[in-house]
């Protein structure tokens, strides 16, 4: 166990208003062991130093728990990867129905080894793509958060997220320098698909570089036509 990280994140946790159980923080514990154990034999994350760890994937990814607006009843998080910000998010809020869509069949097994390793109940992982879960009828419109870190294009991404999206709800992109660029570039896209620019914050982690965290609302349908085939919002943006 590493004190010093698990001290920075109780604190930093608790100045954003979340208290965390000592059951979490078990949670927390296992997360990282299995991520860095997993990662000697699959390539998840280049970040397996305990410190790093807890800031750059957990605490980055309990950020986003301060602007998904209303307490939600469910979250999607798209390119899921080793799952951050999805799982992290779902030991905050056990409650909360949660599908991690990853394309890399690898790292999905990684996924449903350490959902079953940290008992949670009501998640889903599933190996697919962004546009094909966009065009399931189960799915669309069935959200009320829609994830994705380091997936894409913020034109491409509004494309894969905001079919998924209930009327109300919101699309979370942490993003780096290129954040309000991304976002100016977007507004068309964004108007297409039935979102709105609800903010940008400025994201500052201890020794992580300055980022900002991009606040997409849901505010009318999304037509039909979206998302496009798979291959086509990321080659052709809207």
């Amino acid at each position: 166990m590493n004190n010093q990280a698990e001290d920075l994140l109780v604190r930093r946790s608790a100045a954003w208003g979340f208290t965390l159980s000592a059951t979490q923080l078990e949670q927390f514990a296992l997360y990282a062991a299995e991520l860095v154990r997993w990662n000697e034999q699959t390539n998840l994350t280049a970040i397996t130093d305990r410190q790093a760890i807890y800031v750059r994937h957990f605490l980055d990814s309990l950020l986003l728990a301060r602007y998904w607006g209303p307490q939600p009843h469910s979250l999607i998080d798209l390119g899921s990867g080793a799952g951050f910000p999805g799982l992290p998010l779902k030991i905050l809020c056990p409650e909360l129905e949660l599908l991690l869509v990853e394309s890399v069949g690898k790292k999905t097994a990684f996924l449903h080894h350490l959902i079953a390793q940290l008992r949670l109940t009501g998640v889903r992982a599933l190996t697919t793509r962004a546009e094909t879960i966009g065009r399931d009828p189960n799915e669309r419109e069935r959200y009320t958060v829609v994830t994705a870190r380091a997936v894409a294009d913020l034109r491409v991404l509004a494309e894969y997220g905001l079919p998924l999206l209930q009327l109300g709800g919101r699309l979370l992109a942490p993003k780096g320098s290129t954040a309000h660029a991304e976002a100016a570039a977007a507004a068309p896209a964004l108007t297409a698909l039935g979102g709105e620019l609800l903010t940008i914050h400025p994201v500052e982690l201890p020794g992580v570089e300055p980022r900002a965290l991009v606040v997409i609302g849901k505010v009318a349908p999304t037509s039909m036509r979206y998302p496009r085939p798979v291959g086509v919002p990321s080659r052709r943006p809207l």
